[in-house]
Order: C-alpha cells, then structure tokens, then sequence
C-alpha cells in the first residue's frame, strides 16, 4: 500500500506538471475554476483531518488560510526582492522564492494554530466550535486592524505565481500526507479520540496531544491553500476570509463524508463546480445552493462516501 500510495503521488506530481506545461491550450476562464478545485481541496482534505478523522469542530479554517496568504504574500512582495537577489533572479530564483514564500506561510499558519489549539482543544462539542469561530474572527479583525499589510483595503499586486503544477501537486501531497498518516499506527490515535475520547484516556492516549497535532497539520496545510489562494487572485482582503469561507468548507467535509478522504476531495470539485454553474442564477444561487444541500443531507447524512473506507491496508490481529 505504502509502494502504491508513493506511486500515485509521483503520477499525480508528473500529471500535474504534464499539464501544466500544456496549459496554454485551456481556456482560461475553465484553468481558473480547475486551480479554485484544486484549492478547495487542500483546505476541505485538511480540516477533514481535524472534523472527520479526529471528531473534533472547528469553524476557524478561513483565520488560518488567511495568515498563510497574508504572510506569503510578504514574502514574495517585501521580502521578494532581496531573496531573489541572493538566489540570482530569473526563472530559477523565482521557482525557488515561490515555495519558500507557500513553507513560511504555512509555518506561520501552523504556529497559529498551535497558538490556538493549545488552550481550546481542551474543550469538546459546541464549546470548541464557538471557540475556533472566535479565534477565527480574531485573526481576521487583527488583520483588518493592521495597516502594515493594508488594514481593510487589503494587499494588491501580488504576483501571479500560482500555477495548475502547484495547486495539484501540493493537493496530491496533502491528501498523500493526511491519509498516509491516518492510516499509520501514530495515527490510529486520531480516530481513537474521535470514536470515544473518554475510553482513549483510559487506555493512556493523551487525547490533547492528538487534537493539537491535528489542528496544528491543519492548520499548515490551510496556510499553503491560503498562499496558493493570494498567488492566485493577486489581491486579498481581510473580508476574503470571513466565518462564511470557514462554513463552506466545513460544508466539503461534512458533504463528502466525515472522516472519508476520497468524499471529501470529491464533494470540494462538485461544490466549487456547482458554485460556477449557479453564477447564471445570482439572484437565486444561494437559495438553490441550500436547498441542494438540504436534500443531500435528507437523502444521505452520512455524506457522499460516507461508508466508504478506501483501499486501506488490512492488519492482521495479534495473536492472543
């Protein structure tokens, strides 16, 4: 599994550069929406990590996609010249500046998340939602209220790096990180403190430690969305990462199927997709957007692959 699991990564990596050298040949109205997929994808397979694997609920993912964004974007605009000075400009400089700029954001993200989940994660349900939804608010009026990086006007001119190789690229090593994980015997410790925290503490889990480690992957991986997000749109406002962006993907995750990898990515492509298609229908978008969501959670609460638990490796049973 772990030979096979490496193998689709690569083909994922080599189809996503294969791609993105042809391009040119899309058009670009259809390569826009293919890079928000890929996107919401890192976010949703990220935050499943926290809701689905590790039962906990967090509604402040957009708080830490916006640090990412805004702190790569520092990195590549303030910072961006005198690196790619020292790395010698050019195609070379900037495919290295780049990468670095999405690390630090998602360190900065993940440092966040630290920052948040040590005190809230001791909480559990209800409390820990309202909590993260405060945090997530924090982020955002900090940022609005700061005028080093435009305050509420918010960053213009950000360059254009994003591209469709690293949007799916860094999507397939997210899904490849997150799952791999889960399915590791470290992680087993995830879905024992989601299947019953109580019983995982008698068993001497340190159930804190684990719902810290998972925010904390998270919450990196919503700082590389976030960075990809600002590279992308070239123009990022404080409003652009409202309690709204966290509801939407929280929607991905509990659409897909809690706790499924595969549900997840594919409830991120058909929201974004179907987010496009109702643009025509603007004075109606929302109401059908909720409706459709309704009838999906009627039809089948337990999301799209909600049951399904992928191609995972089977262990045998110790022997008695």
């Amino acid at each position: 599994m772990k030979n096979w699991s490496r193998l689709a990564l690569l083909a994922a990596i080599a189809g996503s550069l294969v791609i993105s050298l042809l391009s040119d040949q899309i058009d670009d109205y259809a390569l826009n929406i293919l890079i928000l997929i890929g996107i919401n994808i890192i976010l949703a397979v990220s935050l499943n990590l926290v809701n689905g694997h590790t039962g906990q609920f967090s509604l402040g993912h957009a708080g830490f996609m916006a640090v990412g964004a805004y702190v790569s974007s520092a990195v590549t605009m303030f910072a961006g010249p005198s690196i790619l000075k020292i790395l010698g400009g050019g195609t070379f400089g900037v495919s290295l500046l780049f990468p670095l700029a999405l690390a630090v954001g998602g360190g900065a993200a993940a440092f966040t998340g630290l920052l948040v989940g040590v005190p809230s994660l001791r909480l559990r349900g209800d409390y820990l939602a309202i909590v993260t939804l405060g945090f997530g608010e924090i982020i955002r009026v900090v940022i609005q209220n700061t005028d080093a990086v435009g305050g509420p006007r918010g960053i213009g001119g950000i360059p254009p790096y994003t591209s469709f190789f690293w949007t799916y690229a860094l999507a397939a090593v997210t899904i490849y990180v997150i799952a791999n994980l889960v399915d590791s015997t470290y992680g087993r410790g995830f879905l024992a403190v989601r299947d019953d925290e109580v019983a995982a503490e008698a068993m001497g889990i340190n159930t804190t430690k684990y719902k810290v480690n998972a925010f904390v992957i998270g919450a990196f991986f919503a700082g590389i969305a976030g960075g990809l997000y600002a590279h992308f749109i070239t123009y990022i406002t404080p409003e652009g990462f409202n309690f709204l962006k966290s509801v939407d993907v929280v929607v991905m995750v509990i659409l897909g199927g809690m706790g499924s990898t595969l549900g997840v990515t594919l409830a991120a492509i058909l929201l974004t997709v179907l987010n496009e298609f109702l643009r025509q229908f603007e004075e109606y978008r929302m109401i059908i957007f909720a409706l459709l969501l309704i009838i999906m959670m009627i039809a089948r609460p337990q999301g799209l692959l909600g049951n399904f638990r992928g191609f995972r490796r089977k262990r045998p049973l110790p022997n008695a």
